[in-house]
Order: structure tokens, then sequence, then C-alpha cells
């Protein structure tokens, strides 16, 4: 009989520790995918700032030493991302591609121009920005037209700064919860344990030799539930890497390192934090107060 009732409270010691190392482990990982989120918002903006397109149509007439200047000033600016020659033959089997159809048999003409696309940095996507270098362009005499989409680039703007912030806001109120969520696992494990931890006080055991078993059994399930947290956020950078390398998320490995180490010490100090204060809350009640 003993030695079933031995059996089944280890059971239920395995079922609590593995609660809290999972609610801690999922915690800590939730919270490092928004940390990821928080460190790349810039890097995510940049990334859609610079597949905005910068259209320079060139006139019929302009010479083909005065279209390779062209191109290369623009692919040494400072403004300019990438640079790419799109004549008006390619733009005209492209758009009968999209229409389904030959225009140019119809009309009887190529109405098109000569073109190239400025893909331009991310610092220089601003309304203001974009509306200097576009109208220094189209000072060039060979050039006949400077088109992008203003609109676009006004929202985008405006949407990037609005999700940075309410990241931001997400990420304070995540956190928070995070800490109140790996808390509350804590305190119903110790609270499990309220009758052992009164019975050693009773016995003459100091506080502190109370408290440091405790403190020391769940500064390991921290650890092991951050660990299984990393392991997932690993996981789940890889996958995002593979399948879109533009975004470049483990280019900056330093930045990587402190989030990594800052999640797990997370875990740490919130295990360490949590048992501390309950284990001192049982050490303080009166025994009558134990069964309520």
């Amino acid at each position: 009989m003993s030695e079933y009732i031995e059996q089944y409270q280890r059971r239920r010691l395995i079922s609590s520790y593995f609660s809290v190392v999972l609610s801690i482990g999922l915690v800590l990982f939730l919270l490092g995918v928004l940390g990821l989120l928080v460190i790349n918002t810039q890097k995510l903006g940049n990334h859609f700032k610079e597949q905005i397109t910068l259209s320079v149509y060139l006139k019929d007439n302009a010479k083909t030493a005065e279209i390779e200047q062209l191109q290369k000033s623009l692919a040494f600016a400072e403004y300019t991302k990438a640079t790419t020659y799109i004549s008006k033959e390619e733009a005209a089997e492209q758009y009968s591609e999209d229409i389904g159809e030959n225009f140019i048999e119809f009309l009887g003409y190529n109405p098109l121009k000569n073109a190239v696309d400025v893909n331009l940095k991310a610092d220089f996507v601003s309304p203001t920005q974009i509306a200097e270098i576009a109208e220094d362009i189209a000072s060039k005499t060979y050039v006949d037209e400077v088109s992008y989409d203003k609109p676009l680039i006004a929202l985008l703007n405006d949407n990037v700064r609005r999700i940075g912030l309410w990241i931001l806001i997400a990420s304070g109120v995540f956190t928070l919860i995070s800490v109140l969520l790996i808390n509350s696992s804590i305190r119903l494990s110790i609270y499990s344990k309220r009758f052992i931890i009164k019975t050693m006080q009773m016995v003459g055991a100091t506080k502190t030799f109370i408290r440091r078993p405790f403190i020391w059994t769940n500064i390991k399930l921290g650890m092991l539930g951050a660990f299984l947290a990393l392991i997932a956020l690993g996981v789940v950078l890889y996958y995002v890497d593979q399948n879109f390398p533009e975004l470049a998320l483990t280019q900056d490995l330093l930045v990587l390192v402190v989030l990594f180490l800052g999640i797990f010490g997370l875990g740490v100090i919130i295990s360490w934090a949590s048992t501390h204060f309950a284990t001192q809350r049982f050490l303080n009640l009166r025994t009558d107060d134990l069964y309520y």
C-alpha cells in the first residue's frame, strides 16, 4: 500500500514539474517571438520600403551613351539599392503576357518607352526625399518622365511607424502577462507542498533552509523551460530564414545572442523570484490558514 502511495505521489510530482516546465517554455517562446518582432520591426519595414520602384522613362531619341551614363549614375548614387534596365521591347512582351494578347499588332506600333527601374534604399523612401530624387532625375534632357506610387509611400511610412509603436506596447503588456503566468504556475506548485513547508518550519528549520531546495528546484525547471523555448525559437528562425532569406533575420548574430540570453535569464529570474515570494507567503501563514 505504501509503495502504491509513493508511486502515486511521484507521478503527481512529475506531473507538477511537467506543467511548470511546459508553461514556462510556452510563455518564454511567445515572448521570444515577440522580441524578434520588436528587434526586426525596422528591418521588416526597410524590406518593404526597398520594394518601392522609381520608374525612369526615357525619350525615344535618347542615345545609347546617354542611357548607359544614366544607368551608371543611378547605380552609384547613394540612394540606390538596385537598378534594372527594361527596353521597350521587353516591356511590350511582358505587357502582352499580362493582358493575354499582342497589343502591338492591334495598334501597329509600340507606345511603350525604354525605362530604368530604381529600387531605393530604405532611408530614402519618404515623400520628401523621393520627390527631390525624382525632380533631379527628371531634369535630364533625355528623361521623359519619372513615375512612382506617391500614396503607397505615404501609407507605408505611416503604417511602419504605427506598427512599430503597437508592437512595442504589446511587448510591454505581454512581458507583464508572462511574468504573471509563470508566477501563477510556480505558486500552484508551491501551494501543493505548503504542508511540507509548515512541517519543516515547525521542527525548527530556518526560512532560508526551507526556501533553498524549492528555489533551486524551480530555477532548474525555469532553465529547462527556457531551454525548450530557445530550441523552438531557433526552429522558427531557421524556417523563416530558409523561406524568406531576404529578411536576413539571422544576420545580426550579436543581437540574437543577446535575445537568447535575455530569454534564458528571464526564465531563471522569474522562477527564482516567484519561488522566493511563494514560499515566503506560506512560511508566514498560520497553520490553520493552510486549509483555506
